[in-house]
């Protein structure tokens, strides 16, 4: 009886995956912020080559990293191949990621 119940379960772990392989190819957008700031738009005008843009965070904290505008981890920058990379550091919980929106 035993053998029944795995082979059930075995059918039903088959078509989650098939759900699941359902949605794996939708684009996301990801978004890695340095941090922030606000600006008048006197002072964008007069933004140019070497100008300074303070930010929010304080260097050495870590990056947010979100996915279609969600916070979902914090990161450190890296650099690999001569291009700029994200190394995670802190996934944010499901629950941590409900909290926030409520």
């Amino acid at each position: 009886m035993s053998d029944k119940v795995e082979t059930e379960e075995m059918k039903d772990g088959g078509q989650e995956k098939k759900n699941l392989d359902f949605i794996l190819d939708i684009p996301l957008q990801l978004t890695v912020e340095l941090g922030r700031t606000k600006l008048l738009v006197k002072d964008v005008l007069q933004l140019n080559q070497g100008s300074v843009v303070e930010l929010t965070k304080l260097a050495g904290e870590p990056l947010d990293v979100f996915v279609n505008s969600k916070l979902v981890a914090r990161g450190e920058a890296v650099v690999v191949n001569e291009k700029f990379g994200i190394r995670l550091v802190d996934i944010i919980s499901p629950n941590e990621r409900v909290e926030k929106v409520l």
